[in-house]
C-alpha cells in the first residue's frame, strides 16, 4: 500500500479531524509561518489555535512526524519540512538591518497582541488604545555588546490583506519565538507594492543610532512601522538593503 501525507487524503468530508488539523499546520510550515527549524507552540496554545482537543493536535502531530514534517526533541517539536518544495528566500529579511553579521550574535523575536507606541498608533492611523500586532526583535553576542532592537507595529491594512500575518494574533502572547523574516514577500504575495522611508538619526549622549522606518503600499496605506536601535561603536554606520524587483 503507498503511504499517504497530510496533502495526499480524502475529502474534507470523509478525513479525520486529527488529518484536517496535520493538514492545516502543513499549510503554516508551507508558507513560512512556521520558519524550518523553529519550534512549534506546545500542544496546548496548538489546541486553543485550532479550537480543537489536545488529543487531536497530538493524533496530528504524529502523523506529522511520521511522515518527517516535523521533528520532537526535549524541547518540542519543530519543523523540518525536508523533502518539499525550496522557495526562493526572501530578497528582504524582516526586520531589515536588524541582523548583525557578527559571528556568535544571538537574536529573539516574538510578538505580541497590543497597544502599539503612540507615535506609532498615529503613522498606522490607528486609534488611541487600539491593540495591533507588535514584533519585537532583539539581536546582540553573547557579551552583550552590539546590541541591535526593532520594534514593528503593523497596520490594520497589514493584517486584513496578508493572511500570513493574521494568523499570529491567535498565538501572539509574547513567549513564542517569531521570526517573521518573510513579512515583506508575504506582503508583495499578497499583491501590495511596498514603499519604504527610513529615517536615521543619532541619539544625543549615546553612540547609537535610530532608525524609524514607514512602509506603504501603492496606494499609500500604511503597512508597518519600525524603530531599530544600533549600537554603533564605530565611526560609521553602513546600512544596506535592496527592494526586490517586481514579481511576474
Amino acid at each position: 500500500m503507498a503511504r499517504t501525507t497530510p496533502h495526499d487524503h480524502p475529502p474534507a468530508e470523509e478525513e479525520p479531524l486529527y488529518r484536517r488539523i496535520a493538514t492545516q499546520v502543513l499549510g503554516e510550515l508551507r508558507d513560512g509561518t512556521v520558519p524550518p527549524g523553529e519550534r512549534l507552540p506546545g500542544e496546548r496554545r496548538l489546541a486553543e489555535h485550532f479550537g480543537v482537543s489536545r488529543e487531536t493536535v497530538r493524533q496530528a502531530l504524529e502523523l506529522l512526524r511520521r511522515d518527517g514534517l516535523v521533528t520532537t526533541d526535549r524541547r518540542g517539536s519543530h519543523a523540518t519540512l525536508p523533502g518539499l518544495p525550496v522557495e526562493t528566500p526572501a530578497s528582504l529579511a524582516f526586520p531589515v538591518g536588524a541582523a548583525a553579521a557578527t559571528p556568535g550574535t544571538v537574536a529573539r523575536a516574538t510578538v505580541t497582541w497590543e497597544p502599539p507606541p503612540p507615535d506609532h498608533a498615529e503613522a498606522l492611523g490607528l486609534a488611541p488604545g487600539r491593540p495591533t500586532l507588535v514584533h519585537t526583535y532583539r539581536s546582540a553576542t553573547a557579551d552583550g555588546r552590539g546590541l541591535r532592537t526593532a520594534v514593528t507595529s503593523f497596520s490594520a491594512v497589514a493584517l486584513a490583506e496578508v493572511e500570513e500575518l493574521a494568523r499570529y494574533r491567535n498565538r501572539a502572547d509574547g513567549t513564542a519565538t517569531a521570526h517573521l523574516l518573510r513579512a515583506y514577500d508575504w506582503m508583495r504575495r499578497a499583491g501590495l507594492t511596498l514603499h519604504h522611508r527610513d529615517a536615521i538619526t543619532r541619539l544625543a549622549s549615546t553612540p547609537s543610532v535610530r532608525v524609524t522606518r514607514q512602509v506603504h503600499d501603492q496606494y499609500a496605506r500604511p503597512l508597518e512601522i519600525t524603530d531599530l536601535l544600533v549600537d554603533a561603536q564605530k565611526d560609521a554606520l553602513v546600512y544596506e538593503f535592496t527592494l526586490p524587483g517586481r514579481e511576474g
